[in-house]
């Protein structure tokens, strides 16, 4: 189980540094003070958010058990949280309140065999399901194929499955397959954040996050921004070792797989007439035909 002091230290980090983002121009307050920080003061805050100083700070020192909703929106509309920040600030307070009973430790949940069928089914998008801790759990033949990079690593598990964060930051390959990788890799510690503002008593997760800081320097400074993204979608650029340059868009789907954990459907797809889109047609030919496949050596465990 999470510490309170741990849950504390987060809390008051997030705030912290949402605070320092904003500039008193940006919250419609006097420029002309000197300061010796570009962010906004903690009595600012408290005064946007039509609430003591004292009791605002308070609040950035972590004890946010039992503050209102509404005390919490004003906050957060004094910070200007878009809604991912929103969200994960609403979460911590969730998490801070006295559990009535000791949390259980979370299980993987298997994905059905209709979730196997559909993702079978669609043959022109690379497809996969992954959890909050970003393991890919199912996919389609495109999707390995695609990822044959991440597939094929040791950062796998015992089981084979890939994991986005672990290759992205265990694997010095990553950076040559994902052009984009700061960008990559900074969306993939966001989205974790916002997995651990969600699910603070997953232990797997928590241990993920401390193999990662104990081993990448890159995950620990992006980890340290306390940026959080829970919508995942956009473009992304790879350097795929069969076919070369893809451009693909992509869009990842709330999948209701399970009441006690978070699953997204994600979908590579490539513009209709471009270079990408004859580049993954070709792989999805070369993923169509049977190959021997063989088990990835020395995994990182």
């Amino acid at each position: 189980m999470q510490d309170s002091s741990d849950h504390r230290t987060e809390i008051r980090d997030f705030l912290a540094s949402r605070r320092a983002k904003i500039t008193p121009g940006q919250a419609g307050l006097p420029t002309g003070v000197r300061r010796r920080v570009p962010g906004l003061r903690r009595e600012e805050v408290a005064v946007l958010a039509g609430v003591s100083t004292e009791w605002y700070t308070r609040l950035e020192k972590g004890h946010i058990s039992g503050v209102s909703e509404d005390v919490l929106a004003a906050v957060a509309h004094a910070l200007q949280l878009d809604e991912d920040e929103r969200t994960y600030l609403f979460d911590l307070a969730r998490a801070a309140r006295p559990a009535r009973r000791t949390p259980s430790r979370r299980k993987d949940v298997e994905v059905p065999p209709r979730i196997q069928w559909m993702l079978g089914s669609i043959t022109m998008s690379a497809a996969f399901v992954r959890n909050g801790r970003l393991d890919v759990i199912a996919h389609n033949a495109l999707a390995r194929a695609l990822h044959a990079p991440m597939f094929d690593s040791r950062t796998t598990d015992k089981r084979g499955r890939p994991n986005f964060a672990r290759y992205h930051f265990l694997d010095p390959g990553s950076q040559d397959f994902f052009v984009d990788w700061d960008a990559g890799a900074a969306a993939t510690v966001a989205l974790l954040r916002a997995e651990a503002g969600r699910e603070p008593h997953d232990r797997a997760l928590r241990e993920l996050i401390g193999e990662l800081s104990t081993l990448s320097a890159d995950f620990r400074t992006m980890w340290a921004a306390h940026d959080v993204r829970i919508r995942h979608e956009g473009v992304k650029r790879l350097e795929h070792p069969e076919v070369g340059l893809l451009e693909l868009t992509y869009q990842s789907l709330d999948l209701p797989v399970s009441r006690r954990a978070a699953h997204d459907l994600s979908l590579y797809t490539a513009e209709p007439g471009s270079t990408s889109e004859e580049r993954l047609k070709l792989l999805a030919s070369l993923a169509a035909t049977p190959v021997q496949t063989t088990e990835p050596t020395d995994r990182l465990h």
